[in-house]
Parts: structure tokens; sequence; C-alpha cells
């Protein structure tokens, strides 16, 4: 077995490589989903904060 028939997957390399991408993709999706949510949630804390902290130095 050569480099090339390991690529070819035996003529179905196209949906072997497409799913193995699409693994890929899915994995990376699913770690960096939430460090972008946990980085929004922390930002909308921080603004709440700041907007209680004006509101009662207001009162």
């Amino acid at each position: 077995m050569n480099w090339s028939e390991f690529f070819n997957m035996g003529g179905y390399a196209f949906y072997v490589w497409t799913s193995y991408g699409l693994m890929l993709l899915l994995l990376v999706a699913n770690i960096v989903s939430p460090m972008w949510q946990r980085k929004k949630i922390i930002a909308r804390i921080k603004r709440a904060i700041k907007r209680e902290a004006i509101v009662g130095a207001k009162t």
C-alpha cells in the first residue's frame, strides 16, 4: 500500500475525507462556541454591574 492508495481510500476518498473534515469542524465548533458564549456572558455581567453602580451612585 502506498500513500496514493491510502489517500484515494479505494475510490471513496471524497466521502471519507469529507466526513473527516465535517467531524473536525464540529469538534472545533464544540470547543470554540462555549468559549465565545462565556466571553459574551462575562461582558454582559460587567455591563450590568457598571450600570447598577451608576444607578446606585445617583440615588
